[in-house]
């Protein structure tokens, strides 16, 4: 993997590092552009893999962040069908082919977005224990598939209120514990190999420069500009997937 890569790759997945920083120190729905770049660089099945450490690193950085500004009791009610939702993608993974996991995932995210306006505009809100558990599978199910669930995760966080700092620690706590529990799974299926942790390792300072500069973006962001934000990374994001 590491071998073949031209200057133009090494670019490429060195701007992804620097996103998958930024991301999960200030706007996460950029991340999911690091999960486009990843896949235009290496095989989709073999990117996913090899992105996921790099996102554990960040969520490290976002939690020693933001450790203060966490809702725990929002995070217990989603474990559970996460966990369901991370053994689903595990099976779907191993069943369907890069095209049809990347064009369901795109989809799946755009039909978040849309209940997520469609719910703005209604004056109550769902159940919260419905709400939990949808969000909860589709989170898992998508970070499995294709580390896509920080759009999922951001818009389950947006439909309960929490303002930006709880919104990020919250999230940081969440993706750090998932995505440990993702480890054993990825690497059954062979996503993640000796040679996939050498190019994380050549790639962790670039993650690192990222996160200092979302610490910096965020704090001169307010509440509603922020929540625009989200939301759009999470279209775009989504509208690739689909190509």
């Amino acid at each position: 993997m590491v071998s073949g890569l031209s200057g133009v790759d090494w670019t490429v997945l060195a701007v992804a590092a620097l996103l998958v920083g930024f991301a999960k120190t200030s706007i996460g729905g950029v991340g999911a552009i690091s999960v486009a770049l990843f896949a235009a660089v290496l095989p989709a099945r073999e990117s996913s893999g090899a992105l996921l450490p790099l996102l554990i690193a960040g969520d490290v950085l976002a939690i020693r962040a933001y450790r203060r500004h966490v809702e725990w009791p929002a995070l217990f009610r989603l474990f559970p069908s996460v966990a369901v939702g991370v053994l689903a993608g595990t099976a779907f993974i191993a069943w369907v082919d890069d095209t049809v996991m990347r064009r369901t995932i795109g989809a799946t995210l755009l039909a978040v977005v849309a209940i997520h306006l469609w719910q703005r505009r209604r004056p109550a809100n769902p159940s919260g224990r419905w709400q939990a558990l949808v969000f909860g599978l589709l989170a898992g199910f998508t970070t499995m598939v294709a580390n896509a669930g920080g759009a999922v995760m951001a818009l389950y966080l947006l439909s309960k209120g929490y303002q930006k700092l709880a919104f990020l620690g919250t999230a940081a706590w969440f993706f750090f514990i998932v995505n440990l529990f993702k480890v054993p799974f990825s690497a059954s299926l062979g996503l993640i190999s000796a040679d996939s942790l050498t190019l994380n390792a050549a790639l962790l300072g670039a993650v690192l420069l990222g996160a200092v500069a979302g610490r910096a973006t965020i704090r001169r962001l307010d509440q509603k500009r922020f929540e625009r934000l989200v939301l759009l990374f999470t279209v775009v994001s989504s509208v690739n997937l689909l190509r």
